[in-house]
């Protein structure tokens, strides 16, 4: 059987981790051979491979820069799938391979390399005087080479597809703790406020004034880079919080004030679905008024299933506090990405207004969508409000650019 080189040239040591990686390499690829592997193939199309390793880069404990030497020297090996069954060897010059990683020091190339073969990605295989060269034979084609082996990448392939997906749940939960912690803060502090505004401050103003003091405590920026850890305790802090303050708020209020609230309730809920009724064709029904009086044709909603809608909008799911059932989810979703966005409230208002509270919502959620492509969300609603308006808005064109 021919042998590689793998030890490293120079003073670099060799050490346990190292062996442990060249030997399940050679088993792995030895398994391959053999058929042992059952549907894995060893093989991966590498830029596929690469951009899941950015999404889990923090599972591989590498850095984005590792991942751009990574890139570059893939991008010497022509073919875009790998086969790991063999070596995959690429020679560049430190000059080259420089030049691909965006004019990187040698020195900064160094610890990159080293991390990505202490990540078991890539394996050095050293010529006797460590130079990256290849031998070919009388036909041209590639005989003995040596630089860094890319075959353990395509080995890899569904361990870094494991935690990439692993990655991409994390962040779905995170950015759901997120939002649920902005929704308590608001609510609490919005509580707390009506209470002392209207002089609620029963059986003590000790009892609102703690309510005030850990609610500062609790406040604060959501840190984007914050644990999932420490933003599920922050958000359950919060829910304990909001249960006392609403607790105290309705204890305050008279049997009046509470019969009345019931009745606003009742009447707001009938409105909501005359509202969002809509025919099968996507238009609300155009019946006549009382008394047989005809009213005016109520405007086109989307004309779009709820379903095709989040296929086009995912990330709006991320904002409904209890997932999308129904539209009505999807307008109170809308409401937090409003906030969120930085949209103000008469902006927003003047949306629902203009194009009617499920078609604003599809529109934000589109906008939430494209966020990283529009500078100002807020001026890009006006915008489309003012056409609507007009009657020269269509929503279809703006989800099918979307599809």
């Amino acid at each position: 059987m021919e042998r590689f080189a793998t030890t490293p040239f120079g003073g670099a040591r060799l050490t346990a981790r190292n062996f442990a990686l060249r030997a399940d390499l050679e088993k792995r690829q030895a398994r391959l051979r053999d058929g042992e592997c059952g549907n894995t193939t060893g093989q991966a199309e590498k830029y596929g491979i690469i951009r899941a390793l950015s999404e889990a880069r923090t599972a591989w404990n590498l850095s984005d820069r590792a991942i751009a030497v990574l890139e570059a020297l893939a991008s010497f090996h022509q073919d875009r799938h790998l086969d790991g069954r063999a070596p995959i060897i690429v020679f560049p010059s430190n000059a080259e391979l420089s030049l691909r990683a965006r004019g990187m020091s040698p020195a900064t190339l160094r610890r990159h390399l080293a991390s990505l073969v202490d990540a078991g990605l890539i394996l050095r295989r050293d010529s006797a005087n460590g130079k990256r060269y290849c031998r070919r034979d009388d036909h041209g084609d590639v005989e003995t080479a040596f630089g860094f082996d890319l075959a353990p990448l395509a080995l890899r392939a569904e361990d870094i597809l494991a935690t990439a997906a692993a990655a991409r749940d994390a962040a779905r939960r995170i950015s759901r703790l997120r939002a649920e912690i902005t929704l308590h803060l608001r609510d609490i502090a919005k509580t707390i406020a009506a209470a002392l505004a209207e002089g609620r401050t029963e059986p003590g103003a000790e009892l609102w004034q703690g309510f005030i003091e850990r609610l500062r405590n609790l406040s604060g920026r959501v840190q984007r880079n914050g644990t999932e850890d420490d933003l599920s305790a922050r958000r359950d802090a919060l829910v304990r919080l909001r249960a006392e303050v609403e607790t105290a708020y309705l204890a305050a209020l008279t049997d009046e004030e509470m019969s009345a609230n019931d009745h606003q309730s009742e009447h707001h809920i009938q409105t909501s679905k005359s509202d969002h009724f809509f025919d099968k064709n996507g238009q609300r029904p155009n019946t006549g008024g009382e008394a047989g009086i005809p009213i005016a044709p109520e405007r086109k909603s989307a004309g779009i299933a709820l379903k095709d809608f989040l296929g086009l909008c995912p990330d709006i799911a991320d904002y409904a506090r209890g997932g999308v059932s129904g539209w009505q989810d999807v307008i109170g979703a809308a409401e937090v990405v409003r906030s969120m966005l930085g949209i103000s409230p008469s902006a927003w208002a003047a949306a629902r207004a203009a194009m009617g509270p499920i078609a604003a919502a599809i529109v934000l959620a589109a906008i939430l969508q494209r966020s990283s492509a529009i500078r100002s969300p807020g001026g890009y609603l006006r915008d489309l409000t003012a056409k609507a308006e007009q009657g020269r808005f269509s929503i279809g064109p703006m989800l099918k650019a979307l599809g």
